[in-house]
């Protein structure tokens, strides 16, 4: 039973003190819950009625110097929890798992209507963290969208329930619109099954065994489900065939093949194949596919090189009763696979192959002499991806990550480029490439920043078929950009005044769906339309769309439990008890409405010794805190920073920021020089500069904020993953009486033990030398290159760290192995330093299953519950 707070007359209040306080001898007859008051507002916190224990898949170390356990009381608590933290520790479970329960919109589709030209069907697929099941639950959300007569926005007619998926690995509609596409991954070695339904029912099923190939890519990456025009064949990339194994019995090696189920016999491992490294273990080697969806025929495309690894295919225009063709990604490596998650370095090409026939009877007329083979199509460039053709099919546009790739940066800015189609689909060699928006090396001003993207809709045109739609990281915050692609004239088409970030959804007609959020506050559903203006001074129109996707995050804003009050008054007997008149919490406020945010402008310090314009410019910092002042004393800080390095903490709403936030925290979240959004010069910055500017850059904004007086120079933690979690080791190293406490996800703390053990060796030795590090990279490190690395590492001001760190790792990490984090770890308990250890031993390098994010952010706020307040 809940009450809303915003909505209690001072009657229900004085009742639910009354029974509070009727309650507290029985409930805690020995002392209530104890909360710091100058630091906590009440209304930041929801009651629970059993603590939360989701501890069940993780395994828990602690080492503390300090600590000295009472055994007083009988019963058995979670390691480093007592009767009172444990009552914390329950308050902040519920709230954590009320913004758990926020759902995200993934993608969204519109159909057309034969029937209603006015109104048109949409879909919605929404995912939700299930923390029983430990994985997202996946459900379907459909709706009639009809446009209002003044054209400016749309009304949405929603399904009363959603419909949940179980067990499905992608759904791709056909261009029509007329059919859907659902691919079943087998979660054993069972047959991957295609699913080809209508508007009414499942027309068709297939079942593709093991042998023909593996598990369809999902992964957003190679990735690649495309229907041809006429909608009966389906190109996709999934995993090879698993090889020929050796086959052993009691005789030894058996020379024929034997059947997998034989149990006098069993299968040898054969040689081992390199993978692509994180989240891609044990996944073979991507290829392509078509599907005839009448016969249920499946065919490996011919004609592409074994070396090569594909993905992102999309059918080429084509003319009736001629050949039709598939333009694809390939990604090529020489003597072994490097982690390709996250890292677009790695060199790759746009290729066109003859697709197989519909029909085998003249696959040896169409598939003969040259013509088989795959023709790069962009040898003058280190790197395409991300191929959109036109409405009309005259031409080709994709992304380059050439900057990325020729610099050695895991991930630089981006460049758009166009092919000009012929319709014979002849090429001499390679075809020629236009640049439509090159890398941008330093904006002027608060001008275009150059592109920041690694996703785009399979149809991303306007009507007029040269204007894509595309989201781009514009400094801090993503924004929605469109770009013509003959003339290269880029247009912001989301508010110029705001700093949230926007997502984009699907386009309807020349009019854009999108989702739009801040730090503080909870995504909205956005519809954009085109208006145009005399002078040419034609602009975007958005307005809110009603819908109940986020509606169960209410709770969050307005709603607190009744048994939350009894908790409440608690607090308020132990005032009057301590004889601390703190009696204004009790404001009213509901826990995101009580909280702003805003950018901040940082100054580089020392500007002058930087050798470009870009790196001296300023960086930023979203701040997090609550709109009011609690008498003369700041909130505690968490500094958080993203990994990468050339990564960026984006403008919009994160659960686990505002759980954080919601606490009584005020946040400090730092994009230092090197990060995406800010143009080439200031990224290309960082890369031999680790340890050092991006560390200073930290070092900067925290006193920015102390000298604006938003910060208390006494109250101060850090928060960082992967870099992030290098740079926190280090500060607490090179700023040892800066901060009261510390968390590391998945750090990098030994670059000279990491080198020897990650999917990706050469990030160590382009960060740490910088562009010259690509010529230095090899497989077996030189004592110089050691030095250098060790010298880079947090580890290296391992003697002067004091500060008390929790460490999260995922024993899956294949990006940053666990060893360097249990390393430092282990060093810190030497020097009888606080550490706690938390080990998930499923997660990799994101640390991402729910059980796992649940439990690792509250174990950081219980971390700095105990240090900081």
């Amino acid at each position: 039973m809940g009450c809303s707070i915003l909505s209690a007359s001072p009657f229900a209040l004085s009742l639910a003190s009354t029974f509070a306080l009727s309650q507290a001898s029985t409930r805690f007859p020995q002392k209530p819950f104890s909360i710091s008051l100058s630091h906590y507002s009440p209304f930041h916190y929801f009651s629970s009625s059993s603590p939360s224990t989701s501890t069940r898949n993780t395994a828990t170390t602690k080492f503390s110097a300090m600590d000295n356990p009472k055994n007083s009381s009988q019963k058995d608590f979670p390691s480093g929890l007592d009767e009172e933290s444990e009552q914390q520790y329950s308050l902040h479970s519920n709230l954590l798992q009320q913004f758990s329960t926020i759902s995200s919109i993934d993608k969204a589709w519109i159909f057309n209507s034969n029937k209603d030209s006015s109104s048109q069907g949409m879909m919605f697929s929404v995912s939700q963290p299930n923390l029983l099941a430990n994985k997202k639950r996946k459900f379907i959300l459909s709706s009639t969208v009809t446009k209002r007569s003044d054209d400016s926005s749309v009304k949405l007619q929603w399904a009363p329930f959603p419909v949940e998926v179980s067990g499905v690995s992608v759904m791709v509609p056909s261009p029509s619109g007329l059919k859907l596409l659902i691919v079943r991954n087998s979660e054993s070695d069972g047959a991957c099954r295609f699913e080809i339904w209508s508007d009414s029912c499942l027309e068709k099923e297939f079942h593709v065994p093991q042998s023909k190939h593996g598990s369809v890519y999902t992964d957003g990456w190679f990735e690649g489900i495309s229907w041809n025009s006429d909608e009966t064949l389906i190109a996709y990339v999934a995993e090879e065939p698993s090889p020929a194994k050796p086959t052993f019995n009691d005789q030894g090696y058996k020379k024929s093949g034997s059947d997998d189920k034989d149990s006098s016999s069993w299968k040898g491992q054969g040689d081992w194949e390199e993978d692509w490294g994180e989240t891609y273990a044990g996944k073979r080697q991507p290829a392509l596919f078509v599907i005839n969806i009448t016969s249920g025929e499946v065919q490996a495309v011919k004609g592409i090189d074994k070396s090569l690894s594909v993905g992102q295919v999309v059918w080429a225009p084509s003319n009736e009763g001629s050949a039709q063709y598939l333009v694809f990604v390939g990604w090529s490596f020489e003597t072994r696979k490097l982690g390709i998650k996250y890292c677009y370095n790695r060199p790759c090409a746009l290729y066109v192959v003859k697709a197989p026939p519909e029909s085998k009877t003249n696959e040896n007329e169409i598939h003969s002499g040259e013509d088989a083979q795959a023709l790069n199509l962009t040898q003058t460039i280190s790197s395409a991806f991300l191929p959109r053709f036109s409405p009309d099919g005259k031409f080709l546009v994709f992304l380059s990550a050439r900057s990325s790739v020729d610099s050695g940066a895991h991930s630089a800015t981006n460049s758009l480029h166009r092919i000009d189609w012929p319709k014979d689909v002849k090429f001499d060699q390679s075809a020629k490439v236009h640049d439509v928006i090159p890398v941008v090396l330093c904006a002027e001003d608060d001008g275009f920043p150059g592109l920041y993207f690694s996703s785009i809709l399979n149809d991303p045109w306007l009507s007029d078929g040269h204007t894509l739609v595309i989201p781009s990281v514009w400094h801090s915050s993503q924004v929605l950009l469109s770009v013509n692609v003959l003339s290269g004239q880029i247009k912001r088409i989301t508010p110029d005044g705001s700093n949230f970030s926007w997502s984009l959804l699907t386009l309807h007609g020349n009019n854009i769906f999108a989702v739009s959020s801040s730090p503080v506050d909870i995504p909205q559903v956005k519809y954009g339309t085109f208006v145009e203006k005399e002078a040419g001074n034609n602009e975007w129109s958005w307005s809110d769309v009603s819908n109940p996707i986020y509606k169960c995050s209410d709770k969050v804003l307005v709603n607190l439990p009744w048994h939350y009050l009894c908790v409440l008054f608690l607090q308020i007997k132990q005032c009057c008890m301590l004889k601390v008149h703190h009696w204004n919490f009790l404001q009213v406020s509901s826990l995101l409405s009580s909280l702003t945010f805003s950018v901040l402008k940082i100054s580089v310090k020392d500007a002058s010794e930087n050798s470009t314009k870009g790196s001296s410019k300023p960086y930023e910092a979203i701040f997090v805190s609550s709109k009011t002042k609690k008498s003369d004393t700041c909130d505690p800080l968490i500094v958080i920073l993203h990994g990468g390095p050339h990564s960026v903490s984006l403008s919009s709403f994160s659960k686990s920021h505002a759980f954080l936030s919601s606490l009584g925290y005020s946040l400090l979240i730092v994009n230092y020089r090197g990060s995406l959004g800010f143009g080439e010069e200031a990224l290309q910055s960082l890369p031999g500069n680790v340890g050092s500017q991006d560390v200073n850059d930290v070092l900067t904004a925290i006193d920015h904020v102390i000298d604006l007086g938003l910060a208390s120079p006494s109250k101060i933690a850090v928060l960082g993953g992967s870099h992030g979690g290098f740079l926190t080791t280090h500060l607490i190293g090179q700023a040892p009486e800066k901060f009261v406490a510390a968390a590391a996800r998945n750090p990098v703390c030994n670059l000279a033990l990491m080198v020897g053990t990650t999917d990706i060796p050469d990030w160590c030795y382009v960060e740490s030398y910088g562009i010259k590090g690509r010529d230095k990279i090899t497989e077996a490190p030189s004592a110089e290159d050691l030095t250098l690395f060790y010298s880079k590492s947090p580890i290296a001001h391992i003697a002067k760290v004091k500060t008390p760190t929790v460490f999260l790792l995922g024993a899956q990490d294949l990006r940053v192995p666990i060893s360097t984090g249990l390393q430092y770890a282990r060093a810190l308990k030497e020097k009888r330093v606080p550490v706690k250890v938390i080990l998930f031993p499923n997660d990799v390098h994101g640390i991402e299953r729910p059980q796992s994010d649940f439990e690792s952010f509250l174990s950081i706020a219980a971390w700095f519950n105990k240090y900081c307040k």
